[in-house]
């Protein structure tokens, strides 16, 4: 395992003595002993790494702590001018004052603590295992493959933590809170027969769904283009004579629904996504009447008001939307007896609390569910949930 070690000679009296930083790249390979599980959840200890990007063309002319200030709120100015001054932010590989000016192009390098967000402490389960193909149940609130904050906490990194499964290339992405079946190919030649045949359109997929109310017996089939904005995270549909504008933004979008059974408040639907739009499914869903019965993303006010405290699917999308405020975070209280775990790193805007800022610990999944793939010669299958049986 390749690993850097150095010291943070930059960091003086700040640091530790004798402190020894582990300064770890993607190189590093999750390990059982990253996790921590606290109150039915999966945590990361934190862990020193180097952010690298490259300076874009309305970032130069900036000082190098106006530009982090501005563009990565995450943490107070105050905390970028020490990093600055200590090294932990360096120019070209380079310490430089407060007041440098950045130019186009330049590498910048941020060596942080870094904090992954908690996920459920599910088992990533294996399903099958082939030559050149393994398939899993995904469990809902953990990404695929690194992504935003996350990096050890997600299927990939844990099947090599815990199941020395790797390399893996993933055939297709499910939502994070979504979970069920993922095919994941065990080389890169594979993952692209598997690609060649979804852009083709010879793959089938299916997934199931608890709504609200009582979904109609006929086939339903929702063909409305869907309008995803990235900066509130969430879907819209255009229907009717918008369509037909040349100022339409959303993607031509068709799914299939089909009802398997209900119990006269909830049902469990079938759903056949013909295309793969983000949220397709969830929006189409809340399109016909019978949003997934806990997809706080797209329900109305009125059917989450029964809702006790902390049971949304989808928390913190919903204070990013701004139904909920900082006071609402829901991180375990256990984040203070969690210090032994890991070592504190004085500068970190997040130790000693294990949760990273930000981020609510009460996320639970989401009713949607994948449980089929299925292409020329070839199918694959993940049991339905629990939920998908009702009473």
């Amino acid at each position: 395992m390749l690993k850097k070690r150095k010291r943070d000679e930059e960091g003086g009296a700040k640091e530790k003595d004798n402190m020894e930083i582990v300064w770890q790249t993607p190189a590093n390979l999750p390990e059982k002993h990253d996790y921590i599980f606290r109150n039915g959840r999966r945590h990361v200890k934190p862990y020193y790494f180097e952010f690298i990007c490259h300076v874009k063309s309305r970032w130069a002319g900036k000082t190098i702590v106006d530009l982090f200030a501005d563009d990565f709120r995450g943490r107070p100015y105050d905390y970028y001018v020490g990093a600055v001054k200590c090294g932990r932010i360096k120019v070209e590989g380079e310490m430089v004052p407060v007041s440098y000016i950045v130019k186009n192009s330049q590498k910048i390098s941020h060596f942080v603590h870094r904090h992954e967000p908690p996920v459920m402490a599910c088992n990533v389960t294996v399903l099958q295992e082939e030559p050149d193909v393994v398939t899993v149940c995904k469990p809902a609130t953990v990404p695929v493959h690194p992504c935003g904050q996350y990096r050890k906490n997600t299927v990939v990194g844990i099947l090599e933590a815990e199941h020395g499964l790797g390399p893996l290339f993933p055939v297709h992405r499910l939502d994070r809170l979504v979970s069920g079946l993922l095919i994941l190919a065990r080389n890169a030649s594979k993952a692209d027969l598997f690609r060649q045949e979804i852009e083709a359109g010879l793959v089938q997929k299916q997934y199931v769904a608890k709504v609200v109310g009582v979904f109609p017996e006929d086939e339903q089939v929702v063909d409305v283009n869907v309008n995803f904005n990235a900066r509130e995270g969430r879907s819209t549909v255009e229907v009717g004579e918008l369509c037909g504008k040349s100022s339409v933004k959303g993607k031509a979008a068709c799914t299939k629904f089909t009802l398997i059974s209900t119990n006269g408040t909830h049902s469990i639907v079938l759903c056949k996504p013909v295309t793969g739009r983000t949220h397709q499914i969830r929006v189409h869903l809340k399109h016909t009447g019978h949003p997934i019965a806990n997809d706080y993303l797209y329900l109305s006010e009125h059917e989450t008001s029964w809702w006790p405290e902390g049971m949304s699917a989808d928390r913190a999308a919903a204070r990013r939307s701004g139904f909920m405020t900082s006071e609402d975070n829901g991180a375990t209280n256990c984040e203070s007896i969690c210090k032994e775990d890991f070592d504190v790193d004085p500068m970190c805007t997040n130790c000693p609390d294990l949760t990273p800022k930000g981020y609510d610990g009460d996320e639970d999944a989401l009713w949607l569910h994948c449980v089929e793939y299925s292409g020329p010669e070839w199918m694959y299958q993940c049991p339905y949930p629990d939920w998908a049986v009702l009473t």
